[in-house]
């Protein structure tokens, strides 16, 4: 059995890539890539400790509830763990989350608990006897079809839907694949006899990623009817003002995305990028790119992050924006989904940058190093602290995408051509790419330091290392010698130019780091620091109970985090390096890595001194 499912894995690692054919690098299968000790593999280890901790039965309860599924005596309402918050059985977005969960055990091969989910998931299938599932009634679905409120229904399907797609294709569990089929045979009945006005009034309700889980089945059996359904989420209103945008002659420039929901609309562009993958249609490529590119360069807050209350807002008020509800988790979680795509079309060091900025400033630090818990926002405010969820009683998206995040670490630290391979994160990892290991060792960042080492059967003779020339960095050496990038933003290594030590082949990389600023971009005085790519805060006033209460509805998106005053400096001299990545500021104010400032309220945004207030 377990022999018949790895070839299972492997032809359908094969049959999936072969379909990303516009591709001109592929990203590594997540179990060719392992994490070595770091804070990343922490990480890691302590999300796999609380997925492993969350019952079957507590995540199928919902499910099989509302479809007549025998649940436990008497329903399980006395002898059941409930799941709260968002899983909650009066919430409509419940079931998100076992979607999520499926993925992430994937990522993870948790077979065992990944296998009995999808045998309840299918048993609950059967019950409904038309391919339907979800832990919501099919009542939601009619309710957003006819325009009438409902909270995002098909956002849950997608995370359902893709979480089983993972499911087979990285586990090879052909029973998730049935459900899946079940799932595409059952919206495409559904939504087929609809005519055009119910089409867009029901897409502009939140879908999350289906257009893209559509689009993945597709490509997996062929069956043209799910190819229907992708094209049928196709957002005309949000997507062809970037298309038309795109075709024009901009210099480099972005577009007005107005204040648009971010969360919905990021995940329209993926499933653009499936489209791109398996028709090559440029405007969907072109599109997805303007989309990445407008929200990065115009948008983003120095740790990557994007919103202010889940919405956009312009570039030019950004200091305005500096409040206790900015970056939702999620928002970040799909562009990095975005980047990564994008640069398996067109490698360019700049999307890895943003990549790093975001990985090692928004989503590392997303998760409570104590309790495992996780905050659906990250405040950039003066005064302001992350807000994490509870351990059963919350469950936001940002709880579920969260579960992804933190068990896919290695997903973008290597990319790869017929013989070259790209480095783009300095994370401490092992590679083995058909034999060839390639080992990095490293403390970045709190050494300046990676060591890449490479042995194994060594069937890539003519190996070449691109390695990124990171934007921050003031200069860099491989093996002692200092290199200059390609117009790529990376620098070229081939095997022949690499030293040997003990059989092995070596090159050891070094970048320069120093105390740099970034200002918002409306006012040159509200700065964030910089060490390296590494966004440094200020550690105010400890917090005794930074978590959610579940009694209080929603708490995140309105909680008083009280008004502080700014935190000034005049220079850079101002502060005095103590270690690597820690300096002590004004007054002695301690400052480290924002990633490691759990329990605390902080300032991530100073306010520079102009030289007349001095």
């Amino acid at each position: 059995m377990k022999k018949s499912r790895k070839i299972t894995c492997l032809l359908m690692s094969l049959c999936v890539w072969s379909l990303y054919a516009q591709n001109v690098v592929q990203p590594f299968q997540l179990s060719d890539v392992m994490l070595l000790p770091s804070r990343f593999q922490e990480n890691m280890q302590r999300d796999s400790a609380w997925i492993v901790s969350i019952p079957v039965k507590s995540l199928l309860h919902s499910f099989r509830n509302t479809a007549g599924v025998f649940s436990d005596r008497e329903g399980g309402y006395m002898t059941m763990r409930h799941l709260g918050g968002w899983e909650s059985m009066d919430c409509d977005l419940r079931g998100h989350t076992t979607g999520h969960l499926l993925s992430a055990m994937a990522y993870l091969q948790m077979r065992e608990k990944a296998d009995s989910l999808v045998q309840g998931l299918a048993e609950v299938q059967r019950q409904y006897g038309t391919g339907y599932l979800s832990a919501y009634g099919e009542g939601l679905i009619d309710r957003n079809i006819q325009g009438k409120g409902v909270w995002a229904p098909f956002y849950t399907l997608h995370k359902i839907l893709q979480g089983l797609i993972d499911q087979y294709t990285m586990c090879g569990n052909e029973t998730a694949l049935q459900v899946a089929r079940g799932m595409g045979d059952w919206v495409y009945n559904k939504l087929r006899p609809l005519d055009e006005e119910a089409r867009t009034r029901m897409i502009r309700n939140e879908f999350g990623g289906f257009n893209e889980a559509m689009y993945n089945l597709y490509a997996i059996t062929n069956d043209d009817r799910y190819l229907w359904v992708a094209r049928f989420f196709y957002h005309n209103e949000k997507i062809d003002p970037l298309k038309e945008t795109s075709s024009l002659e901009r210099g480099g420039a972005g577009v007005d995305l107005g204040t648009n929901h971010a969360n919905t609309f990021i995940p329209k562009l993926l499933g653009e990028c499936r489209n791109y993958e398996l028709f090559g249609d440029e405007e969907s490529r072109r599109a997805a790119t303007l989309l990445f590119n407008t929200l990065v360069n115009d948008h983003a807050f120095v740790t990557g992050e994007v919103s202010d209350k889940e919405h956009l807002f312009k570039p030019e008020e950004q200091s305005k924006h500096l409040t206790g509800y900015d970056g939702e988790n999620c928002c970040t979680y799909n562009l990095l989904k975005l980047a990564e795509r994008l640069f398996c079309y067109q490698p360019d060091s700049r999307i890895a940058d943003y990549y790093e900025r975001a990985l090692y400033n928004h989503i590392l630090g997303q998760q409570d190093p104590q309790s495992s818990m996780v905050c659906y926002f990250t405040p950039l405010m003066t005064g302001g602290y992350r807000l994490y969820s509870t351990r059963d009683s919350s469950f936001w998206c940002c709880v579920g995408s969260g579960f992804e995040s933190h068990a896919k670490y290695q997903s973008s630290i290597y990319f790869h051509s017929d013989n070259t391979l790209y480095v783009n994160l300095f994370i401490p990892s092992e590679l083995n790419w058909d034999g060839t290991i390639v080992r990095q060792e490293t403390r970045f960042p709190e050494s300046d330091k990676t060591t890449i080492k490479i042995s194994g059967n060594l069937k890539h003779e003519t190996l070449n290392l691109k390695l990124r020339y990171p934007y921050w960095a003031t200069y860099m050496k491989v093996n002692g010698r200092r290199v200059k990038a390609g117009k790529d933003g990376y620098v070229e290594v081939k095997s022949e130019k690499l030293r040997v030590q003990n059989g092995k082949l070596f090159a050891e990389v070094e970048f320069g780091m120093t105390l740099r600023e970034e200002p918002t971009k409306d006012d040159e005085t509200r700065v964030a620091l910089l060490y390296g790519p590494i966004v440094l805060a200020g550690e105010l006033d400890e917090v005794e109970h930074p978590f959610s209460d579940p009694r209080r509805y929603n708490d995140y998106y309105s909680l008083d985090y009280g008004s502080h005053e700014d935190v000034a400096y005049s220079s850079l001299s101002d502060f005095r390096q103590t270690t690597p990545l820690h300096f002590n500021g004004p007054d002695q104010l301690k400052v480290r890595p924002f990633y490691d400032l759990h329990h605390h309220r902080y300032v991530v945004y100073w306010k520079k001194k102009k030289h007349t207030d001095r």
